[in-house]
């Protein structure tokens, strides 16, 4: 079959025929339809993440949207951060208890939003607490931030400021639905008393944001791709008795992460949630494999 396999970590996967896998007790095989290139997926195939070098070769991908059955499903593989290949090919083993099966929704939508919209809706309703009526600040306008803004709405925000570096993403923040829109500059100002901060960035937008924040104001962080570390002074979080939490997918459970891909699909069966993102042919994958120009990159089988 035809797959996207890394031969060496640090380059790029490249197109490979692979043996079609073999299912094992408590496993299912997924025909693929389409398969996001996440920035995990970028992690774990560097040889540079936390999981440690993987083994190679294999067939990255850490989520995956195909039929079982006939039935589409969403599903998810530990590719680059255990033993065993992932989403990239024509065919992926997934467990069987980690399906989660979907209403009509369009595939291609479905692998682009996956897991940075499970990240976004949990943050803002599960970590963040987020109540009707209150004020979200969401910086960045990646993946994340698109989602998040539109379910900030969805879950019943009165109010969504998003601010984010480039005018492109701004654009794009303006285009997912967002009252107020800055430059990450400016976001001190235009966040004064917001309820709650989602912070995919950290480093000195998050410090910037949150000095913005009311009293007893919550911030969730969910990444750092502006800094490791974040210029806040203990003052600032003890004076307003902010509650800084920190989230990521992997603390989810099984049920949690299958209720939330759920409610995703739902919003983007009906329309209401989507991302920008750019549609490669599997073949595709080498030239595609650091590109975000037009968003996530989506590649289909």
């Amino acid at each position: 079959m035809r797959a996207a396999v890394v031969v060496r970590p640090g380059q790029p996967p490249s197109l490979a025929d692979r043996g079609e896998p073999s299912a094992a007790p408590g496993e299912v095989v997924v025909d693929v339809l389409a398969a996001p290139i996440t920035p995990l997926d970028l992690l774990c195939a560097s040889g540079t993440s936390y999981f440690g070098v993987p083994e190679t070769p294999y067939v990255p991908g850490v989520q995956g949207i195909g039929t079982v059955d006939g039935r589409v499903v969403w599903f998810p593989t530990s590719a680059g951060m255990a033993p065993g290949d992932g989403s990239m090919a024509a065919k992926a083993l997934a467990r069987q208890e980690d399906l989660v099966f979907l209403p009509d929704v369009d595939p291609v939508m479905m692998a682009a939003l996956g897991l940075s919209a499970v990240a976004a809706h949990m943050a803002l309703t599960w970590r963040g607490e987020l109540a009707e009526g209150e004020t979200v600040v969401v910086l960045g306008c990646g993946t994340v931030g698109q989602a998040a803004i539109q379910l900030a709405r969805l879950a019943g925000a009165g109010k969504v400021v998003a601010a984010a570096r480039s005018p492109q993403a701004r654009h794009r923040a303006k285009r997912a639905g967002a009252d107020v829109v800055v430059s990450l500059e400016d976001v001190t100002e235009a966040a004064e008393g917001a309820d709650l901060l989602l912070d995919p960035l950290f480093g000195p937008p998050a410090a910037a944001a949150a000095r913005a924040l009311r009293q007893g104001g919550r911030w969730v962080n969910l990444g750092g791709s502006a800094g490791e570390t974040c210029p806040i002074t203990s003052s600032t979080v003890r004076s307003k008795s902010l509650r800084l939490s920190g989230y990521t997918n992997n603390e989810l459970t099984v049920r949690q992460r299958a209720e939330a891909v759920s409610v995703v699909a739902r919003y983007a069966a009906d329309g209401e949630l989507s991302v920008d993102h750019e549609v490669v042919r599997l073949d595709g994958v080498t030239d595609a494999w650091h590109r975000n120009d037009h968003g996530r990159v989506v590649l289909v089988m």
